[in-house]
């Protein structure tokens, strides 16, 4: 199969282009350094032009309120192109309950790319994913100074972007779902007991002070980030991760 992978450079794409090329696929990883620009359109239909699969796993440059917009332009130029190029499946990659967490803009946006993927002509699949490993660090850095990290109990269940990305592979080739794939990590944390876990395999020996309003985390209500149903479960844990 050729299968177009927008966002194939990226910390999830090129994980998803080796592990599909190692299948035996041919799997184009699509970005603005080789001419495909999803926002303006740019090459985006030489870019899938003979294609049986695109999979975007492009993001917004930022969680806020722009979010929205960036979602819906590269949603509709990606829909419209695949279209036009007889693309059979389009699949994306979302977030587990990420419809129950209204009170974030960059939630709002990523249901907002969900509608226009489910709305339109190409069968799709969306696979939803818990939180990444590899996303941590930068989620303590929002709420820390050089004294403390502040953080929210909010229960996550976390998972590594290798495990995303071959959910996210075998989605690609496999028939559309119309419908949804969830994968999440093994282990539910609350985040405040992830930061912990985590400063404390750095040797980093600041406090974690339980903050319920700090971080976008903070706007979470309940368990709505926890996999529920038939979710599949990854088996790399937080703390083999961090041991790599």
């Amino acid at each position: 199969m050729k299968i177009a992978v927008l966002g194939g450079t990226g910390l999830i794409g090129s994980q998803v282009v080796r592990l599909l090329t190692e299948h035996g696929h041919e799997a184009v990883p699509l970005s603005p350094s080789n001419g495909v620009d999803l926002l303006t359109g740019a090459g985006l239909d030489d870019g899938l032009k003979g294609a049986d699969v695109v999979v975007n796993l492009t993001n917004s440059p930022t969680f806020d309120e722009k979010s929205p917009a960036f979602f819906r332009t590269t949603m509709e130029n990606m829909v419209a192109a695949a279209q036009r190029q007889g693309v059979g499946h389009a699949v994306i990659l979302s977030i587990v309950g990420v419809d129950l967490v209204p009170g974030l803009d960059y939630y709002r946006a990523k249901v907002l790319q969900e509608d226009i993927l489910k709305a339109g002509p190409v069968p799709w699949s969306i696979v939803r994913a818990t939180q990444f490993f590899e996303f941590v660090p930068a989620v303590l850095s929002w709420t820390s100074d050089e004294h403390a990290v502040r953080l929210p109990a909010t229960p996550v269940q976390p998972l590594a972007s290798a495990d995303i990305a071959a959910e996210v592979a075998k989605v690609s080739v496999g028939a559309p779902l119309n419908g949804y794939r969830d994968v999440a990590g093994p282990e539910v944390f609350t985040l405040d007991e992830l930061g912990r876990i985590a400063l404390a395999a750095k040797g980093d020996d600041r406090p974690v002070v339980l903050d319920p309003a700090a971080g976008m985390f903070a706007a979470v209500p309940g368990d709505a980030l926890i996999a529920k149903g038939d979710a599949h479960l990854a088996t790399t844990t937080f703390r083999e991760w961090l041991a790599q």
